[in-house]
């Protein structure tokens, strides 16, 4: 059978990209409403307007998607490092020549129109961390295997935290649910996980409670190992309850230590009674945590900025927060999903949204725009349409028999999931503010652009998934 014809049978996946215009299209319909103007309801027909030129780039980024669809994916996957390349080019580029905004050095302003690098290397670093991956055997039991791989994400997080842009670094952690599909050891992300933990849990807390709660919790595994042995379990009860006592009558650096100091004899006994290795991870772990809780709370009162520490305030500690300062944005933000109930306000009608209270409202906060005007309804079905979007790339990854087509639908993927995930959690304070524009609805030319070409390359290789 001629390739020509596997194309034709497999056909276009009309499912996929029914998702992706309607959310374009909710897009632009949230855009317009937030920038309506009474007395020029037509402003989206004139090109000098915000609303106008992102019609415009609307249309722009549909043609791209076709052209993308057009272009033979093999193309894509021969030039991945080139256009990698350029990416990267341009993210130095931009850091010389590149406008401020707000704080940052990560626009190139032409003719009008602003493009942001960091989103052209979103869709570099997927191909060439699919070419790479695809191409050569990785062990990722290796160390060195590990930070090969790993180079290819690790120099354009660096570059854009150079802008500073912590949010679209932040986007490129997403190509660990990739590293996941091409065999990462579990252990890592919950390493991972265990780490973010400590962290969350230092900020909302002290150090010295969450090392203390990693110390009795290492005291609990050791109980669970010995809990044939009742003379443990009675000596493992008798040091917490002594321990919480001392530490609650104010010795906390002391029980932490004495603590300490007995999960170490501990575990030294049990190694040498039964010379299992594994059971050194357990005071390995509570000492990590221990010493990250200590580290995290010095570098959040020494070493960042009062405007990141609010913004991680706003996010773990709001009673801490201003609510006519840092806290204003996702009070607004919260206000307005919540007005909205469950039908919504109706387009054109949401009283926040018409007079701009809530800040940022075209970009990071445009989640709460479709909140107030159409109500829960209209929430649900836009977080439907993210999930149904993913679900599709990644049963286009699981078909794909190609690991090239594969590794890249799971690299979309996870950059989807992230920003929506991201971006919703923001709006409704469930996380921190640091920027993320929600895919296909957010005012950013260049996001829209990316996205769609790369929506258009992903159903070009669903197209011709039997080709190898």
């Amino acid at each position: 059978m001629s390739r020509r014809k596997v194309i034709d049978q497999r056909g276009f996946d009309w499912l996929t990209f029914t998702i992706y215009i309607s959310l374009v299209t909710i897009g632009a319909l949230s855009l317009y409403s937030v920038l309506y103007d009474k007395e020029a309801p037509y402003a989206f027909l004139d090109f000098h307007t915000q609303v106008g030129k992102y019609f415009v780039i609307i249309i722009v980024s549909i043609i791209l998607f076709f052209i993308s669809y057009v272009i033979d994916w093999q193309f894509w996957s021969t030039f991945a490092f080139p256009i990698y390349a350029i990416s990267i080019i341009l993210l130095l580029a931009v850091l010389i020549f590149g406008s401020d905004i707000k704080g940052a050095r990560s626009w190139f302003n032409i003719f009008g129109f602003s493009f942001q690098p960091s989103e052209f290397a979103k869709f570099g670093t997927a191909l060439a961390i699919s070419s790479y991956l695809s191409h050569h055997k990785n062990d990722f039991r290796t160390l060195k295997s590990i930070l090969q791989t790993s180079l290819i994400v690790i120099i354009p997080i660096f570059l854009i935290l150079l802008q500073p842009d912590a949010g679209s670094a932040i986007i490129f952690l997403s190509i660990l649910i990739l590293y996941y599909r091409a065999g990462f050891t579990v252990l890592f992300y919950i390493i991972g996980g265990m780490l973010t933990a400590t962290f969350i849990f230092t900020l909302i807390y002290n150090p010295q409670l969450v090392s203390f709660g990693a110390l009795l919790l290492s005291i609990m595994i050791y109980s669970l190992l010995y809990s044939n042995k009742k003379y443990w379990n009675i000596a493992a009860i008798l040091i917490s309850i002594g321990a919480a006592f001392a530490y609650h009558r104010g010795f906390k650096i002391y029980t932490i230590a004495i603590l300490s100091i007995v999960i170490m004899i501990v575990t030294f006994l049990h190694w040498l009674k039964n010379r299992e290795n594994n059971i050194v991870l357990v005071p390995i772990t509570a000492l990590t945590i221990i010493f990250l809780s200590f580290v995290t709370n010095y570098s959040f009162h020494n070493i960042l900025k009062p405007h990141q520490q609010d913004r991680l305030n706003v996010w773990l500690n709001p009673e801490k927060c201003d609510p006519r300062g840092s806290l204003y944005n996702v009070l607004q933000s919260k206000i307005a999903i919540g007005s909205g109930g469950i039908q919504g306000k109706g387009f054109l009608k949401g009283a926040m949204t018409q007079l701009n209270f809530v800040p940022e409202q075209t970009t990071d906060f445009i989640f709460s725009s479709i909140g107030e005007e159409q109500g829960f309804i209209g929430v649900v079905s836009v977080i439907v349409l993210f999930l149904l979007l993913v679900l599709r790339l990644l049963k286009i990854a699981e078909r794909g028999k190609n690991n090239f087509i594969s590794y890249f639908a799971y690299t979309l993927a996870g950059y989807i999931f992230i920003h929506f995930f991201m971006n919703v959690g923001m709006n409704m304070g469930l996380l921190p503010v640091v920027g993320i524009p929600l895919p296909f609805i957010s005012k950013g030319g260049s996001s829209l652009i990316v996205f769609s070409i790369m929506m258009g390359v992903v159903l070009k290789m669903d197209a011709e998934r039997n080709i190898r």
